[in-house]
C-alpha cells in the first residue's frame, strides 16, 4: 500500500510552516505528488536541509520503478556516464548498474522507442 503523500505533507506544513500552505504553487505541487521524483523535488523546494541531514537522508532514499526507469532513460538520452549520474543524483554507481540489470528488458524497450 502506497502512503498518502499529499496528506503527510499537508500535515507537516500545518505543523512547521502554515503560511506555506496558502501558496497556490505549493498547493498544486502537493496535489501532484505521485512519484518519488515528485516528492524529492517538492522537498528541495519547500524544506531547506543542512549538509549533514542531507547526507544522512541519502542513506534512506528509495526510488519507485517509474523514477528508476526515468533516470536510466535520461542517462541514455543524453549519453551521460554512470559516474556522472551518480554524482548528479547522489546515487551509487553500483545502484545504477543494478537498476540497469534489473530492468534490462524494459529499458531496452524504452531505448528502442527513442
Amino acid at each position: 500500500m502506497r502512503p498518502n503523500y499529499t496528506k503527510i505533507y499537508q500535515d507537516m506544513l500545518k505543523e512547521r510552516d502554515p503560511q506555506k500552505l496558502e501558496d497556490p504553487k505549493i498547493q498544486r505541487l502537493i496535489k501532484n505528488l505521485k512519484t518519488t521524483e515528485d516528492i524529492l523535488h517538492f522537498n528541495e523546494l519547500v524544506f531547506k536541509q543542512s549538509k549533514e541531514s542531507s547526507q544522512n537522508n541519502q542513506k534512506l532514499k528509495t526510488y519507485d520503478k517509474k523514477t528508476m526507469l526515468k533516470l536510466l532513460e535520461y542517462q541514455q538520452k543524453h549519453g551521460f556516464s554512470t559516474n556522472y549520474m551518480s554524482k548528479k543524483y547522489k546515487i551509487s554507481r553500483t545502484t545504477i548498474a543494478k537498476w540497469k540489470k534489473t530492468f534490462e528488458q524494459e529499458f531496452e524497450k524504452i531505448v528502442a522507442k527513442s
